[in-house]
């Protein structure tokens, strides 16, 4: 029942990450906002998610975890409320930092739960279940997202989640024990820094494509007080001669700190080809917003069934192994991405996308099991944020890298194209007069067409990239070791059971 309860609480903040993407055309209208400004209900959402969660150890040293877990629940579900009857875009924006600030320390709080309460021998399966509402949440969002848009009102995009943080409470109340809270106290200085850190970084990236980088004072700025802030909080872990925000004794786990860096590099991989295929799909090919989210769920099915085989899989073979696997199949899904054209049919997209589900779900879940493997159990409440930040963080990096290339490829590969259309050349001949580019008519159409080959070669560019990162990525699993649990972690295990 912890599991069923905490889980719910998973999916429902898994799910808002992508859910609000596909309705942002008819909010923008409803609330009478520019496409710039209305970029804010995503961006208020994702820096308010970033700032907090580092935060989620400490609440529940000082409080404890089933207190926090609660208000969280509580805090998330009112401000999906606030979102659904926003009129004017400063309330729905006020919501979303709400939603942010709440709905933090869900997911790395359900991941330690996960943790605590199975035994080693399961912590596979467990992972392996956590990672399923992890990954569910955001590759169903767009489909369930598309469905309520169209089917009832985009501002149920937000009340879907009042009966399912109803349900999340009753049973975290009901059945989840209070862990005992300790005297500690907040490093306000390690903190703000690096609260001022991670969201100085998510506006970078995320305001970044719109005022062209660093030729904008407002990026110069940016950048410059993120590399300033982090360097302060880094000086002041290291020197912190008391407890400091970033509890020292993860980094002394070298399973932790290899995994941590390679959830980085995992959510910049396998999450930044996710945000591309939305926009593809509608917006260069004209599906529907529902058919759109239907062609979503192979990659959603391929990432449930590995999940299925992994957690008994750990008990045989190698992490390491298993996720050189995932990784495998990531570029063979990748591969097949690049040969997309403008007149495909829907079966390369799906069998591309269960290929990268499958590797999704056989990558994340023996990485979160390596990770945390060796982790003395009193240490999660900590590790379990930085883990979590570290991935978002990732993620967002590899999003906007992919944006930003797709950007700059589409321009050159119009200018390319662009310089074969001239009077003469006579291939252009043999095209109807409705074509010709001799005329105001023909010439806008022939760049609309020029337009749409340049973006759809612009898509295949990006896949190219994302696939050889993903090949020079593999020989970074060398670095994580097959997880043993090492002897002072069975200590710590064999006090908490005296202590109960």
């Amino acid at each position: 029942m912890i599991t069923v309860a905490i889980m719910l609480a998973t999916i429902m903040q898994a799910l808002d990450t992508t859910i609000a993407i596909v309705a942002l055309p008819h909010m923008q209208g409803s609330l009478q906002s520019s496409q710039d400004q209305i970029s804010w209900v995503l961006t208020s959402y994702i820096v308010a998610t970033a700032i907090a969660t580092p935060l989620t150890g400490w609440l529940c040293g000082r409080w404890g975890r089933r207190r926090i877990f609660l208000t969280s629940v509580v805090g998330f579900t009112a401000a999906s409320a606030l979102c659904g009857i926003a009129d004017s875009l400063a309330q729905m924006v006020m919501a979303r930092l709400l939603q942010g600030l709440f709905g933090a320390a869900l997911v790395p709080l359900s991941q330690a739960v996960m943790l605590d309460i199975n035994p080693k021998e399961k912590i596979g399966q467990a992972m392996a279940l956590w990672g399923a509402g992890i990954m569910i949440g955001p590759i169903l969002g767009p489909m369930v997202g598309g469905w309520l848009t169209e089917n009832a009102n985009w501002r149920w995009v937000f009340f879907i989640n009042l009966p399912i943080g109803a349900l999340a409470f009753y049973g975290i109340a009901r059945y989840l024990p209070e862990s005992r809270p300790e005297s500690t106290k907040l490093d306000v200085f390690g903190f703000v820094t690096l609260s001022l850190a991670v969201g100085l970084l998510q506006l970078f990236l995320d305001r970044g494509e719109h005022v062209d980088w660093f030729n904008s004072t407002e990026i110069q700025l940016e950048a410059a007080g993120c590399v300033a802030a982090l360097a302060f909080f880094i000086a002041h872990t290291w020197t912190s001669t008391g407890n400091s925000f970033l509890n020292r004794a993860l980094l002394r786990d070298r399973n932790f700190v290899t995994g941590t860096l390679f959830s980085f590099i995992v959510g910049m991989i396998l999450f930044a080809t996710m945000a591309l295929l939305p926009a593809l799909l509608q917006g260069l090919l004209g599906y529907p917003v529902i058919y759109t989210g239907i062609l979503m769920v192979p990659r959603g099915v391929g990432t449930m069934l590995a999940m299925m085989l992994v957690g008994r899989l750990l008990n045989w073979y190698d992490p390491r192994t298993i996720m050189a696997f995932g990784f495998g199949l990531t570029v063979l899904a990748l591969y097949q991405m690049t040969l997309m054209t403008l007149d495909m049919d829907s079966d390369l997209i799906i069998a591309s996308g269960f290929l990268q589900g499958l590797g999704i779900g056989f990558t994340f879940i023996p990485l979160t099991a390596a990770t945390f493997g060796t982790l003395a159990p009193h240490l999660r409440n900590d590790g379990t944020p930085i883990f979590s930040l570290l991935r978002n963080v990732g993620s967002s990096v590899g999003i906007s890298l992919v944006v930003t290339l797709l950007s700059q490829e589409t321009t050159r590969s119009h200018a390319e194209l662009a310089s074969d259309i001239s009077l003469g050349n006579l291939a252009l001949q043999s095209l109807p007069a409705l074509l010709d580019p001799a005329t105001p008519t023909g010439l806008m159409l022939l760049n609309a067409e020029v337009t749409r080959q340049a973006t759809m070669m612009a898509y295949v560019a990006d896949f190219h990239v994302m696939m050889w990162v993903t090949l020079l990525a593999l020989p970074l699993l060398l670095l994580i070791r097959k997880p043993v649990v090492v002897a002072g972690a069975a200590a710590v295990d064999k006090s908490v059971e005296l202590a109960h």
